[in-house]
């Protein structure tokens, strides 16, 4: 046996003795987990498992601790998931989403909350909501802003009008992949018939679509998983839309991150119908309106200025009550809890028609 064998079995015990050393600490910490869901059950006859505050400042923790080779989204997800695992053993939790299966708000659901999670898909984002405000699920995921294709309105009239708490955050690199039955692109050359997406998808791969498929007939659907559905059941007809949906239809990615702008982001909020205490990094957001009056808004927003607290969003929708009135969505740095913020927002309300915090919640951890 020459020497590079015998290095490489030496190296493989190696990991085999941290691969069995690794095992027993995961192992130990999912029968603390347990413990810790007996002792919620029995101080509690309605205990609160999931903790959005604690596992993010886990994850934060993790990535400052992390000192490599794996970058630190890798080994945050490594915690996401061991974090989902465990939290199962406590509670599984029951997460509604923007469906159908095979959807970028799917993916986003899984980076949200783990593979552990029981997922379930809705037809819309009213439905969503909906499901959460009934209790038949613990939270939900829907998308608020795209960053080159605006804010959800749909998501911004539900958070508005209704009673759900915003408890998180997730941003998602939207990257497209062209998918369909076949080994390549070019073993399928001259049998592709159309190609099928998201209309929003179809438009963020147009020049992708006019350099390599000229000529094919681009159709828009529902969803993306819409049209992955129809991608496996269809000859010649290629679909757009996230790895995931690959997966769930058994398709072959034919060619991957044609999207033409390669920052493209999408930002998900995770809804629930309680608040969640301060991380330690927090966003807020808010829902107000003001006398429509010159300088008015200017005023409603000074206190945040002086207490210098940023503000990381704003945006105005129709109020849907009065025509040509309109209310305003913001999101500042810092949790409704924090002295400064608190004391900002109290003046606010002073000067405020209508003031609501819809959430504070930890700024994405993963």
């Amino acid at each position: 046996m020459n020497k590079t064998v015998k290095s490489l079995q030496a190296v493989r015990a190696r990991i085999d003795a941290l691969d069995r050393e690794l095992l027993s600490k995961i192992s130990e910490r999912a029968r603390l987990a347990k413990e810790i869901g007996l002792i919620k059950r029995a101080s509690n006859p309605s205990p609160v498992f999931y903790r959005p505050e604690r596992e993010a400042a886990v994850l934060r923790a993790v990535r400052e601790a992390n000192t490599g080779p794996l970058d630190d989204e890798t080994v945050a997800w490594l915690f996401r998931e061991i974090m989902s695992a465990c939290l199962a053993l406590e509670q599984p939790l029951k997460v509604a989403y923007l469906g159908p299966t095979g959807t970028f708000t799917e993916q986003a659901a899984i980076r949200a909350f783990g593979h552990a999670a029981t997922l379930m898909a809705e037809p819309g984002i009213t439905e969503v909501f909906r499901a959460v405000a009934s209790g038949s699920v613990d939270f939900g995921v829907v998308p608020i802003e795209n960053s080159t294709e605006g804010s959800i309105s749909s998501t911004l009239d539900a958070l508005a009008d209704g009673d759900a708490v915003i408890c998180g955050e997730v941003t998602l690199r939207i990257h497209q992949q062209l998918m369909g039955q076949g080994e390549s692109l070019a073993s399928l050359a001259g049998q592709v018939s159309r190609v099928v997406s998201h209309a929003k998808s179809l438009a963020q791969c147009r020049n992708w679509l006019d350099t390599h498929l000229p000529g094919v007939e681009r159709v828009a659907v529902v969803s993306n998983g819409e049209a992955a559905r129809l991608a496996a059941v269809e000859k010649g007809t290629l679909a757009i839309g996230p790895s995931i949906a690959a997966e769930r239809y058994g398709l072959t990615i034919l060619s991957a991150n044609i999207e033409d702008t390669p920052h493209n982001s999408t930002r998900f909020v995770v809804i629930g119908r309680e608040p969640v205490p301060p991380s330690g990094a927090d966003k807020t957001s808010l829902v107000l309106s003001t006398e429509n009056r010159p300088g008015s808004l200017n005023n409603l927003l000074k206190p945040l200025a002086e207490a210098q607290i940023s503000m990381t969003r704003i945006e105005s929708r129709p109020s849907r009550h009065t025509a040509w009135d309109y209310i305003f969505f913001i999101d500042i740095e810092g949790h409704q809890e924090d002295p400064v913020v608190a004391d900002a927002l109290a003046v606010m309300r002073q000067q405020a028609s209508m003031l609501r915090v819809l959430g504070s919640y930890p700024k994405a951890a993963i």
